[in-house]
């Protein structure tokens, strides 16, 4: 929706949410599953102008989210209507969905496909019994599934802010937004960054990108930083320290240390976030059960 640019909320605020989102995905879905979608919806799919006809150009939009998602016996039925929101669609045992639109995006077409990428989401989302309690939290998993299954850089590029006109879709800040789709490039080495048309939404990939970097540089990490090391090393030798009570956790949602004997450390996959177990023993090598991915660790 427009707002003021005033209201548009910027940053990681719901960081923690986003990541626990990435897990419910992989854990739904299977990593063989989510690795089908390592092609994202190309733009030349989702372009809109003037010149082409309003509800056949949308009825064509929407049909190419569903063979993006693969649901195709589900029939999209969609309408423009003066509502305070982007879109919204009625969930139903289908096969037919009905979309609403909000009326202002007659005038602003080139952001339809984003409005309808988070919408079949949800009929995706329902079909698999996948969902968060609560609406924020849902619409955050929305939001982060988009993204992470090849759509959401749509979302991000609707974000813009020129002068006193401001718009971004969608639950997440364009910064998390790019978070997730940073994430996703990692994952299937995929570059989304030529298919931007907002100078905004590319500055807010490359704040994500960042931060999604710096989950790979946390320890036990072989990656992690001279500093954040020697935290480590200390939080260690305390943790074999005999006389301690209890685990000894790291800053943050970070490592935690389990034993004393054998001593083991746990820590968040930087690819999914499930927690990975390994034993405190120097360099190793540690797979994610979860999301296949190879980590080089340094206990």
């Amino acid at each position: 929706m427009t707002t003021g640019s005033g209201d548009i909320k910027h940053g990681f605020p719901h960081i923690d949410k986003v990541r626990s989102a990435i897990t419910a995905l992989f854990k739904r879905l299977s990593y063989d599953t989510v690795s089908t979608f390592a092609v994202s919806v190309p733009p030349v799919d989702v372009a809109f102008d003037d010149s082409e006809d309003l509800y056949p150009g949308v009825q064509r939009v929407a049909r190419a989210m569903v063979r993006h998602l693969r649901l195709p016996d589900a029939r999209m039925v969609v309408s423009f209507r003066e509502i305070d929101h982007a879109a919204y669609v009625e969930l139903t045992a289908g096969p037919e969905y009905f979309i609403e639109l909000n009326e202002r995006f007659k005038a602003h077409r080139k952001d339809i496909g984003a409005a309808l990428a988070h919408e079949v989401m949800h009929v995706y989302l329902h079909r698999l019994d996948l969902s968060f309690p609560g609406t924020p939290d849902n619409e955050i998993l929305t939001d982060t599934a988009t993204t992470y299954l090849g759509a959401g850089w749509l979302l991000l590029d609707a974000y813009r802010e020129h002068g006193p006109f401001s718009q971004k879709l969608g639950y997440l800040t364009p910064e998390e937004f790019g978070y997730v789709l940073a994430k996703r490039a990692e994952f299937f080495g995929e570059d989304p960054a030529p298919w931007f048309t907002s100078p905004q939404a590319y500055d807010a990939y490359k704040a994500g990108q960042a931060r999604a970097r710096a989950d790979t540089r946390r320890p036990p990490l072989a990656a992690a930083s001279w500093t954040a090391r020697l935290r480590y090393a200390k939080d260690r030798r305390t943790a074999q320290d005999p006389k301690r009570g209890g685990p000894v956790r790291g800053p943050g949602d970070g490592y935690v240390f389990e034993g004393p004997a054998p001593l083991r450390v746990s820590f968040p996959c930087p690819t999914c976030h499930q927690r990975i177990r390994v034993p405190v023993r120097g360099r190793l090598q540690a797979r994610c059960g979860l999301c296949k991915t190879l980590l080089d660790c340094d206990t």
